[in-house]
């Protein structure tokens, strides 16, 4: 079932759906649980919302969800809910990066479609086994890289590939934010212990964190495949074991070049993610902060508006627009997009159905992409900002 589906009435059974973390105090559990509800093509029915038993019930108390369904492990909660006739169809893993691969496996191998927060795994090595398993599973796994949701970055996808561009020479991305300025994780703050513990994170922080998003971004808008990189990566804040700031030079195949700058240490900066994108022919300028509107300057011509419901926006725009222009639309809505599109496709999987070809969302080879991007950054960054293919 489309966006236009949903906006038209159509109904078809809602899917019914678990979850894997998000419990209380995990603020992207809650963004999941929005996403899901927005279009309502999902039913919340079960979850292993917390590390303990306790916590779980009580979150899923909050939730109105049934107590028999509040697991205490994703393990109990993929063995039983897979039994189960009104067992749950699709599963939302919303856990530190750590957990994501024990976790989707689990569900994968019984059948059950995974929706899973990025980065794909804290490692390479588990974001290749988890392929091999989701490529062995009848099961669908969508990631959430969610920014690829907005209209707009789905308009400048559709005209990169129409060639309004011409051929690509130069992609610039950036993604700051300010929240790691100051060592929070030394205060305990949920969100930033786990996100600068390597065990739980990955060998990346900011570059794994949001680096991902930034250079995912630019491969959904272009299409351009990175052949290698070069890294310098810093730690600034004292004691910290990660990375917090990363600039990046990126080689594609075919002859384009790239920097990719990502900073969570860098003040006056909320979540700053934007896209710059260069051809022959003329450029492209997103920033999310902004998203509804897209500039597009054909070169030797002046700078164009073009917005989400307004005069230049194409199919793949308002295909996944929801209210009408002026009305902005943003992170919830985008988000929401990738559930519809998961929606659409978990659809067709119940019947055997094709899928429609404009359904699109992050695969489990983005994920694995998003992941190697990461440990070749601190390769690159460990050798002085040597140059290192994927």
């Amino acid at each position: 079932m489309s966006i236009e589906a949903s906006k038209t009435g159509g109904r078809i059974p809602k899917i019914r759906l678990g979850m894997v973390g998000g419990g209380q105090g995990a603020f992207i559990g809650g963004v999941h649980r929005m996403a899901a509800r927005i279009d309502d093509h999902f039913d919340l029915v079960a979850g292993a919302l917390s590390s303990t038993a306790e916590k779980s019930l009580a979150s899923g108390g909050e939730l109105g969800l049934d107590h028999e369904r509040c697991y205490g492990s994703f393990e109990e909660m993929a063995k039983k809910e897979a039994m189960r006739p009104d067992g749950i169809e699709a599963v939302s893993i919303v856990t530190p990066n750590h957990m994501h691969y024990p976790a989707a496996r689990a569900f994968l191998e019984r059948g059950i479609h995974v929706i899973c927060d990025k980065p794909l795994t804290s490692s390479l090595e588990d974001a290749k086994r988890l392929k091999a398993v989701a490529d062995n599973s009848p099961a669908l796994f969508i990631l959430t890289h969610n920014y690829t949701g907005y209209p707009m970055v789905r308009q400048a996808r559709e005209m990169v590939a129409g060639g309004l561009l011409g051929t690509l020479r130069v992609v610039q991305v950036e993604y700051a934010q300010d929240w790691l300025t100051e060592a929070v994780e030394q205060t305990g703050a949920k969100q930033a212990v786990w996100r600068t513990d390597p065990k739980q994170s990955g060998v990346g922080g900011a570059t794994g964190d949001i680096g991902t998003h930034a250079f995912n971004l630019a491969s959904f808008v272009t299409g351009l495949t990175l052949d290698s990189l070069a890294a310098d990566l810093d730690s600034f804040v004292d004691g910290r074991r990660v990375d917090d700031n990363g600039h990046v030079l990126l080689r594609f195949t075919g002859g384009a070049k790239g920097m990719l700058w990502c900073s969570q240490v860098a003040p006056g900066n909320e979540n700053t993610l934007k896209l710059r994108v260069y051809g022959t022919r003329g450029g492209l300028e997103w920033e999310q902060e902004n998203p509804n509107h897209l500039w597009f300057t054909p070169f030797g011509e002046q700078k164009r508006l073009v917005t989400r419901n307004g005069a230049g926006a194409g199919a793949s725009a308002t295909r996944v627009s929801r209210i009408p222009g002026g009305h902005p639309e943003g992170y919830l809505e985008a988000f929401a997009t990738i559930y519809a599109e998961a929606a659409a496709a978990i659809h067709a999987a119940r019947t055997g159905a094709s899928v429609d070809p404009a359904v699109t969302y992050p695969t489990i080879d983005d994920g694995v992409r998003g992941v190697a991007f990461v440990e070749a950054c601190v390769a690159s960054s460990r050798k002085d900002g040597a140059w290192v293919k994927l």
